[in-house]
């Protein structure tokens, strides 16, 4: 089969540009290319190269036995692999991975969602297995229950934020495992703020596991069990009581809410590897039934997402909110927020993602919110 002729290239060497001109064919059937020059360049230093077959010699000498062989400078040579694989701390029971907050992972207010914030703990917790060597081949499920074919599911997620970072910032992210129940599993995080090792969020969640077959949730196998074993770590970053984090969810109706949504439609790119919506997913329908005027002049500070069922692509849904001040201490009872007068205080925020057809549930949420102005507002940088 014929070679295509290779083009010609270009690169930067000594301050100037290097221009490899169009090649030659020497004996053999070999590739030549000769006199390749840089001009001189900005500091003066003339630079010849001549390359046959991949063999380079830099102004006569040889620098190196393959062309395809010399590694491309990089900015990051040190500390790169921070970025993308993280490290194991505190005996191999604590997995922490830093993040650079990314343009298109911020919101108007110019600082990250938290949509951006859940995503880059679902990260974490998949780059965990990963790197445990428990990873099978499913969607952070272990070997064993990769034969078994089981997967995890998760059935509560609580997301508290002291600070929500700008664009440019680096976040540093621990996570670790423990057990939940017979038959469950918890998962909690601890996000800091790279700089200055501040903690400016942390969550908890729970997960069972579900047949990816026959969709039925499953008991843990004692093969299973032995697997993440040796990766638990008894610490609680939220108690299960901690600002209602552990509190049963109340049901909105249509009687309820004060706000709907209908028509939301998921996506291709909304499913994950398990065939169902990605959990994260459900945080952008919420906020699309919350009053644009809580979205600019308030901070969701903290956020409580009940999973009751899945979720498929054919299926329409709808959004219900509910919006309350906080609860008053004298009266014990959240009243309903008039229109003038949001901003003066913290609210409250109840909300349900259902089946637009026959109403069934997929989503109950709970969440806080923080006017931007008040003294104790959640801090930006």
């Amino acid at each position: 089969m014929a070679m295509p002729a290779p083009q010609a290239a270009t690169r930067v060497v000594a301050g100037g540009q290097l221009v490899f001109g169009k090649p030659e064919k020497a004996k053999g059937g070999r590739l030549l290319v000769r006199s390749c020059d840089n001009g001189g360049g900005r500091n003066g230093r003339r630079v010849t190269v001549e390359a046959v077959n991949g063999a380079v010699k830099l102004n006569g000498a040889a620098v190196a036995a393959d062309v395809r062989q010399v590694p491309a400078p990089s900015s990051m040579d040190d500390g790169g692999d921070a970025f993308r694989l993280g490290k194991f701390v505190e005996g191999r029971l604590v997995y922490r991975q830093q993040f650079v907050i990314r343009s298109y992972e911020i919101g108007p207010d110019r600082t990250a969602t938290m949509e951006t914030l859940m995503n880059l703990l679902q990260e974490t917790a998949l780059n965990h297995v990963m790197c445990s060597g428990l990873a099978g081949d499913g969607f952070g499920a272990t070997r064993q229950m990769s034969l078994r074919k089981l997967i995890w599911v998760v059935t509560r997620i609580n997301i508290q934020v002291n600070k929500y970072s700008r664009w440019g910032d680096v976040v540093e992210i621990d996570t670790w495992v423990a057990s939940s129940g017979k038959n469950g599993m918890r998962r909690d995080w601890i996000i800091r703020d790279r700089n200055t090792k501040n903690m400016i969020a942390r969550a908890t969640s729970n997960w069972v596991m579900m047949n990816r077959e026959t969709r039925r949730l499953s008991k843990i196998p004692e093969e299973v069990r032995q697997e993440v074993l040796p990766f638990y770590l008894d610490r609680s970053i939220i108690t299960a009581d901690a600002n209602g984090g552990g509190r049963k969810i109340e049901k909105l109706t249509d009687s309820t809410a004060e706000h709907i949504r209908s028509g939301l439609a998921p996506r291709w790119s909304d499913m994950d590897v398990n065939q169902h919506v990605n959990n994260v997913k459900y945080i952008g329908w919420i906020l699309e039934s919350v009053p644009l005027d809580v979205l600019e002049d308030y901070h969701l500070t903290s956020i409580t997402l009940d999973y009751r069922r899945e979720c498929r692509q054919s299926q329409l849904l709808e959004s219900l909110t509910s919006m309350t001040t906080t609860t008053s201490p004298a009266t014990d009872e959240p009243p309903a927020v008039p229109a003038s007068s949001r901003c003066c205080s913290d609210l409250n925020s109840t909300h349900l993602i259902r089946q637009q057809d026959d109403g069934a549930e997929i989503v109950r949420a709970r969440a806080e919110w923080r006017c931007k102005g008040r003294p104790g507002a959640t801090k930006q940088p």
